[in-house]
Parts: C-alpha cells; sequence; structure tokens
C-alpha cells in the first residue's frame, strides 16, 4: 500500500467545513464530454458543477478546464480526468485477454506503465482499469477485457496493472489512477448476454468472483467502479452488501466507488427504484460516491437532505472519499501546464519494445504438427492470405479510445520487412471477417500454390467483441472456414494465425492446419511479434487463460468445476449403454461432443520440449498455519532456448462442501537453454488452501490434498501430502 501525508486528512475536513451542498453534490458528478469543452461548461466549472469528466476534448482543452477549477472556481477543488485507457493510450497492446497469455506480471506491470505515461502526459489523470471480472462463457464480448477465468491468475495480473498505472506514488509524474471494475459479477451474465442478470452464491463470490478486486485493493488501487449487473437481484450499483459491507468494512478500501455509465439511474428498469431520485437515495445510501454520466444525484439529492430523508453525513463521507483521490494525485499542488503539444507524441522505442514483446509473449502456440513452425528464414516465397493479414484497426481490438491505426505494424508489413516484398505474396480472400463473398478465392488459392507455405491470417473483427458485443456462435464468421478449404487445396504447408477477441470453435480449422497461433487481437507491434515467432527469432511461449469450448453447447466450461457424484470416465462418448434400471455410463457428459475442451486452461505448445521429473514435497503433512514446498525438475529436452510457464495446481480431497477438482496456486515462467534442467520450486501456506464453508467462513479445513507441477491444469507430476491440526 502506498503512504500518504497524514495532513490529507486535513485539507479534506477543512475544505469539507467551507462546501456548500451544491458543491458537495457537483463533486458527486462526472460529465461526458464528446468534443471540446463549451463555454458552458466552463462556467459550470467555475461555479463548482462538476467534479469530474470523462472523455473530454483535447490536451489544451483540458488544461483550460484545470485552469478554471483551480484559478476561478470559489474554492479551487481539482478536476480529475478519467479515460478509457484499457490496454493501452497511444501504444496499443495486446487485448487484456490476451495479455492474460503471457502470465507475465511484470512485463503487464511495464505495459500499464507506458500506458500511464502517455495518457498522464495528454492530460489524464485516472483510468478505467484493470477490468477483473472472471467470466466462464466466451459468448460475452467483454470477455476480451478480462484476465481470464481464474482467481489466482487473474489477482496476480491484475495488481500488476494497478502498480503499473499508479507507479510508487499516484501524486508522481507518469501515474495514474486505476479503478477496478466491474465491482461485482459482471462477468457471470446468464447466456454471456451482455448486462444480464447474474447469480452467484455468496460462497462462491467470496471464493472466486471477490479474490481479483481484494488483491488490486491490497495493491492500492484508488478506485473502484460498481457494475451494470444485478447480483442475485439486487443492482451491483445499489447493493450495500458488496459496497459497504464487503469493500469498506472488510477491505478497508477509503479511495472513492464511481458508478459505471448510467448505471445510478438504469436501476429504474432493472426495477428496484421507481424514478431517478429513488435510485439515487439507494445508490447513495449503498456506497456510490460519483454518478458516471446520469444527474440524479445533482437533481435530487439536495432536496432529499433538507427533507431529512437523507444523513448528510453520506453526502461528506463520499465527497471525502472523491477529495482523498484527489489530493493523493496531488491534483491540488500539481502546476497547471503553460504550454500543451498540439498533438499527442507518437509511441516511443520503449513502448514500442514492450508492446512487442507482450504481444509476443501473448500468442499460444495450439498445434505444430510435424514441426512445421519454424519456418526457415532462407524459404522461398510465403503466401499472407486473409482478411485480418493487414487490418490495422481490427488488430488493435476493442475499447481503442487513442490508438491510431497509422502506428500498427501489420503481419503483412512484418513480413515483407524480413523476407522482402518479393518473396511474399499477399491476397486477403475475404474484405472482412464477415465476408461471405468468394470472389476473392481463386486469387487466394493462386498464392497459395506460388508459394512454399501459407500463412492465414483468421478471425474476429474488432467489433464483433467488447461492450454489447455478444456472440451466440463462436465459430469464425463469414466464409472463413470456406477459405480455409480452398487454400488448403495447394497442398502447401498450411500455418493458421487467428486474431480474435474471446475464444472461438475452429475444430475443423485446426484439423487442416499443420500449425495454429492464437493471438488475440495483438495490438500495435502484433506483426512483428507474430513474425518473430513464425521465423524462429523467439518460441511461443504463451498458455491459455481460459478454456476453449468445442462447441457452444459445452459452456460453461472452466477448468476448476466440480467433480459431481458421477464425473464421466475418460473418453466417455455417445449414447449410455445401460438403463435406469441399469445405470451404466449414466454420467456427466454429452452423447455427441466430447467432454473435455478444445484446449484447456493453461495450455501451450512450444519450439522445443520440456520435461518435468522428480516431483518432491518437502514435508508428508503441514500443521495449520504451517507451510511446505513443492518442486519439481523442469529440462529442455529439445534444440531451442524457450520459456516454459510452469503450472502449480492443488486439489483438497475432501471437504465440508464440493472442492474443485484443481486450482491454481503458483505459476514461473522459466527460460532455459537446450539441455538445460532447473528446480522450480513453490511454497504453499494452509492459508493458500483456505476457503468459504457453508457458514460463508473462510476456513482451511484438515485433510489430504494432492498437488501437480506441470505444462497445464491436465497435465503434470502429481504428489500429496496432509494437513493437520
Amino acid at each position: 500500500m502506498m503512504a500518504y501525508p497524514a495532513n490529507i486528512e486535513q485539507r479534506i475536513n477543512d475544505l469539507l467545513s467551507r462546501m456548500t451542498l451544491e458543491e458537495k453534490l457537483g463533486q458527486m458528478s462526472q460529465h461526458s464530454v464528446g468534443g471540446p469543452i463549451s463555454a458552458q461548461l466552463k462556467d459550470e466549472i467555475r461555479k463548482g458543477r462538476w467534479g469530474s469528466f470523462l472523455n473530454a476534448g483535447s490536451p489544451a482543452d483540458r488544461v483550460e478546464a484545470q485552469r478554471i477549477a483551480l484559478k476561478e472556481s470559489r474554492l479551487g477543488i481539482p478536476l480529475i480526468f478519467g479515460r478509457d485507457v484499457i490496454h493501452g493510450y497511444r501504444t496499443i497492446f495486446p487485448i487484456p485477454l490476451g495479455q492474460a497469455a503471457s502470465w507475465d506480471p511484470e512485463l503487464i506491470r511495464q505495459a500499464a506503465r507506458v500506458a500511464a505515461r502517455e495518457a498522464s502526459a495528454a492530460g489524464i489523470h485516472w483510468t478505467f482499469a484493470p477490468m477483473l471480472d472472471i467470466t466462464r462463457d466466451p459468448r460475452w464480448g467483454r470477455i476480451a477485457e478480462t484476465l481470464g477465468e481464474d482467481p489466482y491468475l487473474a489477482s496476480a495480473l491484475g495488481a500488476a496493472m494497478v502498480r503499473g498505472f499508479q507507479g510508487d506514488s499516484l501524486d508522481a509524474p507518469g501515474s495514474i489512477a486505476a479503478c477496478v471494475k466491474h465491482y461485482v459479477g459482471y462477468g457471470a451474465a446468464e447466456g454471456g448476454r451482455d448486462y444480464n442478470t447474474t447469480w452467484i452464491p455468496e460462497r462462491l463470490l467470496r471464493d472466486v468472483y471477490l479474490q481479483p478486486f481484494h488483491a488490486a485493493i491490497r495493491a492500492g488501487a484508488a478506485t473502484v467502479m460498481s457494475a451494470f449487473n444485478d447480483l442475485n437481484g439486487v443492482p451491483a450499483s445499489g447493493n450495500p452488501f458488496t459496497l459497504r459491507q464487503v469493500l469498506r468494512n472488510e477491505w478497508k478500501f477509503d479511495g472513492f466507488v464511481v458508478s459505471d455509465w448510467n448505471s445510478v439511474i438504469e436501476m429504474v428498469p432493472h426495477g428496484v427504484a421507481a424514478g431517478p431520485r429513488e435510485a439515487a437515495l439507494i445508490a447513495l445510501r449503498a456506497g456510490v460516491d460519483m454518478e458516471m454520466v446520469s444527474r440524479s444525484y445533482y437533481e435530487h439529492l439536495k432536496q432529499a437532505v433538507e427533507s431529512g430523508e437523507v444523513d448528510q453525513k453520506l453526502i461528506d463521507d463520499a465527497v471525502r472519499n472523491i477529495l482523498r483521490v484527489k489530493f493523493r494525485l496531488g491534483l491540488f499542488d500539481k502546476p497547471i501546464p503553460e504550454k500543451v503539444a498540439a498533438e499527442e507524441a507518437p509511441p516511443d522505442a520503449e513502448a514500442l519494445a514492450v508492446a512487442k514483446k507482450l504481444a509476443a509473449e501473448s500468442v499460444v502456440l495450439l498445434k505444430n504438427a510435424n514441426r512445421t513452425l519454424p519456418l526457415s528464414k532462407t524459404i522461398g516465397r510465403v503466401a499472407v492470405i486473409g482478411p485480418l493479414a493487414d487490418s490495422p484497426v481490427d488488430q488493435m481490438g476493442c475499447w481503442v479510445m487513442d490508438g491510431k491505426a497509422s502506428d500498427v505494424r501489420t503481419p503483412l508489413a512484418a513480413f515483407r520487412d524480413v523476407l522482402g516484398a518479393a518473396r511474399v505474396a499477399y491476397a486477403p480472400g475475404l474484405k472482412t471477417s464477415r465476408d461471405t463473398s468468394r470472389a476473392g478465392f481463386p486469387a487466394a488459392l493462386e498464392a497459395a500454390r506460388r508459394a512454399d507455405a501459407v500463412l492465414l491470417f483468421l478471425g474476429e473483427e474488432q467489433i464483433l467483441s467488447g461492450e454489447a458485443h455478444s456472440r451466440a456462435f463462436l465459430d469464425l464468421p463469414g466464409a472463413q472456414e470456406a477459405l480455409v478449404e480452398e487454400v488448403a487445396k495447394a497442398g502447401k504447408p498450411l500455418i493458421v494465425v487467428i486474431m480474435a477477441g474471446r475464444p472461438l470453435t475452429f475444430e475443423k480449422v485446426a484439423a487442416r492446419a499443420d500449425a495454429v497461433l492464437y493471438a488475440w487481437h495483438p495490438g500495435t507491434m502484433g506483426g512483428p511479434a507474430i513474425a518473430d515467432l513464425v521465423l524462429g527469432v523467439e518460441s511461443p511461449s504463451g498458455k491459455l487463460p481460459v478454456t476453449f469450448p468445442r462447441t457452444v453447447g459445452q459452456i460453461p466450461i472452466y477448468y476448476n468445476h466440480m467433480n459431481t457424484g458421477r464425473p464421466p470416465s475418460e473418453k466417455a462418448l455417445g449414447i449410455p449403454t445401460g438403463t435406469p434400471v441399469d445405470p451404466q455410463g449414466f454420467d456427466s457428459k454429452y452423447l455427441d461432443v466430447d467432454f473435455t475442451p478444445a484446449y484447456p486452461f493453461g495450455y501451450g505448445l512450444s519450439y522445443t520440449t520440456f520435461e518435468y521429473t522428480n516431483l518432491r514435497v518437502s514435508s508428508p503433512s503441514m500443521p495449520m498455519g504451517g507451510k511446505l514446498t513443492v518442486s519439481a525438475d523442469v529440462a529442455n529436452t529439445g534444440t531451442v532456448e524457450a520459456d516454459e510457464i510452469v503450472q502449480l495446481y492443488v486439489r483438497d480431497l475432501v471437504g465440508s462442501v464440493t472442492r474443485p477438482v484443481r486450482e491454481l496456486k503458483g505459476f514461473r515462467r522459466v527460460r532455459l537453454k537446450p539441455g538445460e534442467k532447473r528446480t522450480v520450486e513453490f511454497e504453499l501456506t494452509t492459508a493458500d488452501l483456505a476457503f468459504h464453508n457453508a457458514e460463508n467462513k473462510l476456513v482451511t479445513e484438515p485433510g489430504v490434498f494432492h498437488v501437480w507441477i506441470g505444462p497445464d491444469s491436465t497435465r503434470g507430476l502429481r504428489g500429496e501430502f496432509r494437513v493437520t491440526e
């Protein structure tokens, strides 16, 4: 946690004592400005009408608005400018789900640091990130913004993002305030339909969905955003259990809570408020300090206070929380810039280097039959085909506010740079990922026939993922599968690179391909990163942060599920052989698709091979409150230097409530030269094994545990230990 000057609270109390009720409600109001800040808005700033803006004009507009707030308003309270800096500002990094595939907290911290530096230089103080919603449904469009399905991984990476955005101190140059969202349960929307109902028992809420948020708060996150969804019948922006009991009382959070866009007044269509006035009362009492965009606080809370319906203390507490963050950011004391650049600077060398490295680490090698990859740099000619081979906007992915297509380096450009234009034949085949016309197929097939290898870039356009972009089907859209069939007729090595905002289902394409790389939406430097991987400059090291289903009919499918009383037998498929009288084969599976995923959580191949041996558990048992170490030897048994992400899983065999079949409890990125062996060690404490029991109490129960060290959630060396009283 960051340390702050003690006199901040004194300064807050002094300000509060001098503020009118209207000025307090102004601090609790955030306005969205699509263009320049108008003369009317400037006059409202002088009167203390607004405490915050998002999407507000140019850097010069923001400087002038801040000057007015500090120099011309009655109390000189600064504005806080927010912006959706989700996976980069000018330099665009892979979508968060792609970043999660790197399993690299330090590199993710560096990327957030670059984003904060760029945004801060443009007058932004606050980002609405990281998004820490756990989701088990890839139909949900906003899975692109998440860090995947696992609370341990999301906690580690989300905390790293917070540290990157906020730096060592919020008031330091290049630091911006993080806002962890969407609190809470938004990723469990029914059917993957955005904004939809979520039903999460408290035990599951605490063990899975709250964990990443708690980790981010422990890392010092300055602000929290309440979500759109209702949670167990109570809208998240009007939920005193999550906002006051858990966030304030249990976690001791002292920053401020902002509602998501219009989510306060959306409690009216939710059906828990009769109108905006009642919605404002519900949100304030629940613990929402600042209202985003809608105006119910400013328009209704003054009368509610004056009539005695609302305690003035609730208003003062909300304003105190907001002012505390403004003081911590140094907004009261920072000088107003005399000059502002007319245009923001393009990405610098450091930013591009981090973007390229993170893009490379995020790519997951799903298939590599007969060692098709890497291609030799001396290869004669390659065909670059597909609608996403040269599409800068789509490569950046969803939720890009300030990235520029002109900065993006596409795969086509990268391969031309490395191999020379004469050795690269390009044919898009389809105009967009959704294109159903086959007019471009003949040229694509001809390019493939003239090449020694085919690179086929498939997936989803930018507009097919993100907020309000849920999909009922996860197959490759348009005529992409038909394009694969056509290009395969050339009989050349076929390497498929998929760029997408979510897991897709592409079993037929994978069967046709010799190699498959999953590149997500990789951002500004995605092209050079992919070229380096394809040509063997680096070996792929990404591991899946989310389970890939074979078909949408399997959803939800996730690795840390419960076992059930009738778990499926290995390779169980088809109609059971028994009857209700003699139930042979009556277990938890589908009749028409394998119950296993297409690709499991934690999965990812390399250009080399790794061997795991000699699992050791330091003690056969540990007492309550104790610890032990689990280690294994990992060797590079191939011919390429590469990184392996070594993963630690546990299973509590018998609990007072059912426990998951595996739970991630640790991971390490290890770089090994050919023939090199290294011991990888993890420490486990009994606190790491805790869960919430039927009474929602956090407990570690004595008993036998299995432990694995391995390359993914389905394999590994298994050991055992016992926790004793």
